[in-house]
């Protein structure tokens, strides 16, 4: 069974539905798409097979371009006026049925008016269109399948395009994690090494680090000033203040001896 059918008149946009045919068929399969020329085998009855696939779709693009009210039947008048007009019966059945139905305009193609329409298809000037531009064929048959894949889980569940972009970003993880792991390992080690002595920035996020400083340390701004301690009676004063960028002062200082208050 076919999902999608695809109508369109003679002269007015074959070559707009063959490429919109062409395009489903490789995204879906060419058995989840109907296209009379391709789907009708020889020798088979052309009305039996076409009304078939028409009552069981579960979708109908109407292809409509500038010419397709216009285009003259056997007998002068337009064809559309006929209630013998396969394109009109195709989409009547579909209406009739309440399937999906998405008039899709070519080119110039404006919103149909429904003056123009046989009273059985007034419907039609209802249902929300899309858009087909021989300008823009890939971006508008992108467009036209992602709707019909949404629309029709069923369909959707059979979309290549879909596959295949899951298949490359599960490609693309399992080639990026094992270089990811990598980076961390080594980006890990480096500030391992790093924090081992001296002083250093930690990837220049988490701030300036000293790892067990043998003497008084300014790693900021203001002048630091430093009295270091002596065996003995000595203080040590280690303080920084204003703002010298990294001006280091020393000042040693000897405690006066008390004098023996008991003396």
């Amino acid at each position: 069974m076919s999902d999608v059918f695809v109508n369109y008149r003679t002269g007015d946009e074959e070559s707009a539905a063959t490429l919109i045919d062409r395009e489903l068929a490789r995204r879906f399969g060419r058995k989840r798409i109907f296209f009379a020329s391709n789907s009708i085998e020889p020798g088979h009855r052309f009305p039996a097979k076409l009304i078939k696939a028409v009552e069981e779709c579960e979708a109908l693009l109407a292809v409509i371009g500038p010419r397709w009210a216009d285009v003259r039947g056997p007998d002068g008048r337009p064809a559309l006026e006929s209630e013998r007009d396969w394109t009109r019966r195709e989409i009547r059945t579909a209406l009739d049925r309440g399937v999906l139905v998405i008039p899709v305009l070519v080119g110039k193609a404006t919103r149909i008016d429904p003056a123009v329409l046989p009273e059985d298809l007034r419907e039609l000037a209802d249902c929300q269109y899309k858009r087909f531009d021989h300008r823009n064929v890939a971006s508008d048959l992108t467009a036209l399948g992602d709707a019909l894949a949404r629309l029709l889980p069923e369909l959707g569940a059979k979309d290549r395009d879909a596959r295949a972009a899951r298949e490359r970003a599960e490609a693309k993880s399992r080639r990026r994690t094992p270089q990811d792991h990598g980076h961390t390992r080594m980006r890990t080690r480096d500030v391992e090494q790093r924090v081992r002595g001296g002083i250093g920035n930690l990837n220049g996020d988490l701030g300036t680090f000293v790892n067990e400083p043998q003497g008084p340390v300014n790693t900021g701004k203001g002048p630091q000033y430093n009295a270091p301690h002596f065996p003995g009676d000595n203080t040590g004063v280690q303080f920084t203040a204003g703002d010298n960028s990294g001006t280091v002062h020393q000042r040693f200082e000897r405690e006066r001896r008390r004098s023996d208050e008991g003396r």
